[in-house]
């Protein structure tokens, strides 16, 4: 018998963060504490019409999770944090695990304009097993506009700082018998609602979820899905507020051992196609979002 959606969310569900220092185990049930607010966040969010357009201050600017202020985990929330503002910056995903981006994370200091934390347990007072350095914190870092710009001429990218194309995500959801088109204002999917946003956010694309009624009239489902071509979505998608619409299915398999993504987009007047296979949803929806940030900004074809 297949296992149900509940299931499979409650235990191949990645932290919010893409990019992070390693915790102890303990702060792993952090999640849980502060799962009420971010799902509330990220749904108010998303039942607008788009996220906010990419200014300069989002794409340099970037948040990881540490562990306590302590030097040493700065220098590496320092590295996560470049790597993060350099994809945003220049739209091209292939920087990612770059040895010249690790090399230059390694002498990250100079390029930080500004920086600074926030406590997740500030709520929590300090007790004899919890230490200071052992306390998470966000970690914002700010970097200078005109170092990153030239550090990526170093790397043979350029800044894509123009208006990006506003994406309305059609999705299609298949767990064993349970299939469903992802809505914002949907009963399902709240999980994948808040990591799609969370994808999104972490490219800087403006971002979108058709409401139930909007799917009904558009005609889409799971099934519809499948084989329509992201040109018959556009006026769905500008009805929705957005400009584009990128089309996803997500397909849990036993045999990969996870989700399997499927992601289509058109662009000058083809369509792109994407997949990735074996992965928790968090890393499916960074599939889709990175896919689409590298093909708009001229940076190449997603594979």
């Amino acid at each position: 018998m297949a296992p149900s959606v509940a299931s499979h969310l409650a235990h191949f569900r990645r932290p919010r963060y893409s990019r992070r220092v390693q915790l102890q185990a303990g702060i792993a049930s952090l999640a849980a504490l502060t799962r009420a607010f971010v799902v509330a966040a990220s749904l108010a969010a998303i039942s607008t019409s788009s996220l906010r357009a990419a200014e300069p201050e989002q794409l340099y600017r970037a948040t990881v999770l540490v562990t306590g202020t302590g030097e040493a985990n700065r220098r590496v929330g320092f590295a996560r944090c470049l790597e993060d503002v350099l994809v945003k910056v220049s739209g091209d995903p292939r920087l990612i695990g770059d040895r010249r981006v690790a090399a230059l994370g390694k002498r990250a200091g100079p390029l930080v304009s500004t920086f600074s934390y926030r406590d997740r347990f500030a709520h929590r007072p300090i007790n004899d097993e919890q230490g200071t350095r052992d306390r998470p914190h966000d970690l914002t870092v700010k970097f200078h506009q005109a170092k990153i710009d030239a550090e990526l001429g170093k790397l043979g990218r350029k800044p894509w700082t123009g208006p990006r194309p506003r994406l309305v995500v059609f999705l299609g959801v298949k767990n064993g018998a349970v299939v469903y088109a992802l809505a914002s204002d949907g009963e399902r999917g709240a999980d994948q609602r808040e990591s799609l946003a969370d994808a999104a956010q972490l490219v800087a694309l403006d971002m979108s979820i058709p409401k139930t009624a909007a799917l009904a009239a558009a005609g889409v489902s799971y099934e519809s899905l499948g084989a329509v071509e992201p040109a018959r979505l556009e006026q769905a998608a500008k009805a929705a507020g957005g400009d584009l619409p990128l089309i996803g299915r997500l397909i849990w398999s036993d045999a990969a051992l996870g989700w399997v993504a499927e992601w289509r987009i058109a662009s000058g007047g083809k369509t792109y196609r994407w997949q990735v296979r074996g992965v928790n949803f968090d890393s499916a929806f960074r599939t889709g979002m990175r896919g689409a940030l590298q093909l708009l900004s001229g940076n190449g074809e997603p594979k």
